[in-house]
């Protein structure tokens, strides 16, 4: 394949997620400012915020957590073997995914009470992990914000034994819009469709909630609990300051 045509393979990646980004901005905005204000109430009241994602999903969950710009009390929910492609083999965390019962042992040994809210990413939200995750944060009085594509809920059957979905168990749903297989581009000559687009989009939505919620707090004459980066002058203390005053809230530098 020539050079001019990877290059038009490239801007017509581009423009697809493009296309998704404004498509969820124009269509999700409500939802986005609805997962804002059930951010901000947790954070005006007191509790604390925490999101998870199993395998590639789990890559928006950690880009919100002890980020430079982003909110201090957001706290990862881990579940061992899903964080990511680091375990091995890399599809036991796929496997782990459809494990019954993981999800409730999670959140037993987990900080989150009643009160505190949990974002839960999942692409598909077919699996009994993140189904059971907003199913028994919810019974455990946690709201829940669930960022998934609702395409799946329609075109594939649950994994769950209860027949269904994440987006079932939420108190917010944002629709990401991810077409079935997370896949932009097909070619003459490729066998299978490829560049999924589901990693830009859903980072994008979480840091538009994000941003929603401190816009939510400000309206509020609440100060956002907000962290600097530690490669800008001052950031450090400024960071310091906010993990004493908060700390109580913030999991990670436990």
């Amino acid at each position: 394949m020539s050079s001019k045509s990877e290059s038009k393979l490239a801007e017509r990646y581009f423009d697809a997620a493009i296309g998704l980004l404004q498509r969820v901005r124009d269509e999700e905005s409500g939802n986005v400012a609805d997962a804002g204000t059930v951010l901000a109430d947790a954070v005006e009241g007191g509790g604390r915020l925490f999101a998870f994602g199993a395998g590639h999903s789990s890559l928006a969950a950690q880009d919100v957590v002890y980020r430079a710009g982003g909110l201090a009390l957001m706290n990862l929910l881990a579940v061992p073997g899903v964080v990511g492609v680091d375990v091995m083999p890399a599809t036991l965390g796929s496997a782990l995914e459809r494990v019954n019962g993981l999800a409730g042992a999670v959140l037993d040994s987990s900080p989150a009470r009643p009160g505190d809210v949990l974002v839960i990413i999942s692409l598909s939200g077919r699996n009994s992990l993140p189904v059971e995750m907003a199913m028994n944060a919810r019974a455990l009085g946690l709201k829940v914000i669930g960022v998934t594509s609702v395409a799946y809920a329609t075109e594939t059957r649950s994994r769950h034994v209860s027949g269904t979905f994440l987006k079932d168990h939420c108190d917010v749903v944002i629709d990401s819009k991810i077409a079935v297989g997370d896949a932009e581009l097909a070619v003459d000559g490729v066998d299978a469709p490829f560049a999924p687009a589901s990693s830009v989009v859903t980072n994008a939505l979480m840091q538009s909630m994000m941003a929603a919620a401190v816009e939510e707090l400000v309206a509020r004459g609440v100060q956002p609990p907000l962290l600097r980066s530690a490669n800008v002058d001052g950031g450090h203390d400024w960071n310091g300051r906010v993990f004493e005053e908060y700390g109580d809230r913030i999991f990670y530098r436990r």
